[in-house]
């Protein structure tokens, strides 16, 4: 099963990522080329496909600069299994080598929920139509005095246009539902885990009876019909496939694990993780629940701000893995304006349509975004700089007034400006105090 979203040319790609993420020409054009290998491989030969690996990138860059929203959103547009790991969760006290293989096993997770959604979503129609027929049947028994002397037909046909046109929706049935097996800690404090999901068919499947509205159990009779309609051995062979040659794997704060020395205390090496995650980035074979994957055509994408420590303080083997390194730079007030005014469900679209719901009807002058955009620049500048999140800082402290004032029953809709007057007025105290403690994690 080809995926099409493959089929993108690099600049394609690039005015795609432009929707979402403003600036970052080099990182953008950078993954697009590395999605577009990926196409380009999967149209030659076997022999010559095996010997053609993805060129990983490292992006170097201060955080909220976009560069975990650049591989997200790439992923996204091509439906490929995605996974964003921590590479400092392999400093901590406990960890032992194997747990970077933990990261694969996610990504293989992931892929398995992609391919079982477009599947339930091929068969959609027949779930559908195989959940109300069990659905026309139960109703048909609760109803059946109301049928009198219409033949039995018709009355199925009426009982099948009400439930279609929701007239049911909240009507309380009692019917037996999968009854699923509960979440489990194997060890103490640790991780719930899935005994279904992981030993499958050994555990029998028992049902229990609940009552609950016919909408709820016509969500559960389609979850039923779908499984029935479903190759789950073909689910997960398509998983593995698209995590092997499709999985994209971030790895962020590579930089925190950059260097040879020890770190105090009974926390691991930085080298000794560096380590551990080179044979999978290197190419290897994991055992998952859906069976071995190899990671030899899995692009990784490595990113930090490498502020202290630099690329080169990576062992020379993984820096040898990652060919392809790209700068991201601060934003700067043109950016946050263009962030603010030409992305896809901007933040001033995003507070616009919140507080509408309220019935304020909020708008922002081209001067008020000017002004926030600089407020959010200098901040950034002087103190510490994160980025694009520096926005949602400021908007929040900007709106703090309105969204508390707003709402409390019916009343009609009150027209709000936002100008640069108010923005002034507004954030003055957090251009004078920095008192932005309150809303930054």
């Amino acid at each position: 099963m080809e995926n099409k979203g493959m089929n993108l040319s690099p600049k394609q790609i690039v005015n795609e990522l432009n929707k979402h993420i403003i600036g970052q020409d080099e990182a953008k054009k950078a993954v697009a080329i590395a999605l577009r290998n990926r196409y380009r491989r999967a149209q030659l030969s076997p022999e010559l496909r095996e010997e053609i690996t993805p060129k990983n990138i490292i992006m170097k860059g201060p955080t909220g600069v976009g560069k975990t929203e650049i591989a997200r959103r790439l992923a996204k547009l091509v439906k490929a299994p995605f996974i964003k790991v921590e590479a400092t969760k392999y400093t901590e006290v406990g960890y032992v080598g194997k747990d970077v293989e933990g990261m694969v096993r996610d990504l293989v997770d992931c892929a398995f929920r992609l391919v079982k959604d477009e599947k339930t979503a091929e068969v959609s129609v027949k779930a559908t139509d195989a959940a109300e027929k069990k659905m026309i049947k139960l109703l048909a028994d609760l109803k059946k005095a109301d049928r009198g002397e219409t033949p039995y037909e018709i009355f199925e046909a009426n009982l099948l246009d009400s439930l279609r046109k929701g007239v049911f929706d909240n009507l309380v049935i009692e019917t037996e539902i999968k009854d699923e097996p509960k979440n489990m800690e194997l060890i103490p404090g640790g991780a719930a885990i899935n005994l279904g999901s992981i030993f499958g068919e050994m555990i029998p499947q028992r049902k229990k009876k609940r009552k609950i509205t016919v909408k709820e159990a016509m969500k559960f009779y389609i979850a039923e019909e779908s499984e029935k309609l479903i190759d789950d051995d073909a689910v997960k062979e398509e998983a593995l496939r698209r995590a092997e040659n499709d999985g994209i794997i971030f790895i962020d704060e590579i930089d925190k694990i950059a260097g040879k020395e020890n770190t105090s205390g009974a926390d691991v090496s930085r080298e000794g993780v560096q380590r551990d995650i080179l044979p999978i980035v290197e190419g290897s074979t994991v055992m998952t629940k859906y069976g071995p994957v190899k990671t030899d055509y899995m692009l990784f994408i490595a990113a930090g701000a490498f502020h202290v420590a630099r690329v080169e303080d990576l062992i020379p083997e993984l820096q040898g893995r990652f060919p392809v390194s790209v700068e991201l730079t601060s934003l700067t007030k043109e950016d946050f304006v263009n962030i603010l005014t030409n992305t896809e469900h901007s933040l001033t679209q995003q507070y616009a349509v919140l507080l509408a719901v309220d019935n304020i009807d909020l708008k922002f002058t081209p001067d008020a975004i000017e002004a926030i955009a600089e407020i959010s620049e200098e901040i950034n500048l002087t103190s510490e700089d994160i980025g694009a999140r520096r926005l949602h800082t400021v908007m929040e402290y900007l709106l703090e007034d309105i969204s508390f004032n707003a709402g409390g029953g019916d009343y009609p809709v009150v027209p709000v400006e936002i100008n640069r007057a108010y923005v002034e007025e507004h954030l003055s105290k957090i251009t004078k105090d920095r008192d932005l403690k309150k809303y930054v994690l």
